[in-house]
């Protein structure tokens, strides 16, 4: 049995994008310069739960060092949004 820590070389979840629900941004985000609050769907976050500025340099740094890990993530979207917004 696998130890519960971070997956190595683990993509993100499809139709996930917690990440860009659940934590508040205080960082600038295109089309949201005051950030976001807690629970708040990113305005870059597309119909597909996908990043619309990823890897470009308008997205913040916050985002950028996100990382996939799966104490943080979960198992399924619900999961990661239920521990992100604990750790808020």
């Amino acid at each position: 049995m696998k130890p519960k820590t971070a997956i190595q070389n683990h993509q993100c979840r499809p139709d996930c994008g917690a990440c860009c629900i659940a934590p508040s941004i205080s960082s600038p985000i295109p089309g949201m310069p005051e950030g976001k609050a807690m629970n708040t769907k990113c305005i870059q976050l597309n119909d597909h739960l996908l990043c619309n500025i990823f890897n470009k340099a308008e997205r913040p740094s916050v985002c950028s060092n996100f990382k996939f890990d799966k104490d943080i993530c979960g198992d399924s979207q619900q999961e990661a949004m239920r521990i992100m917004s604990k750790l808020e």
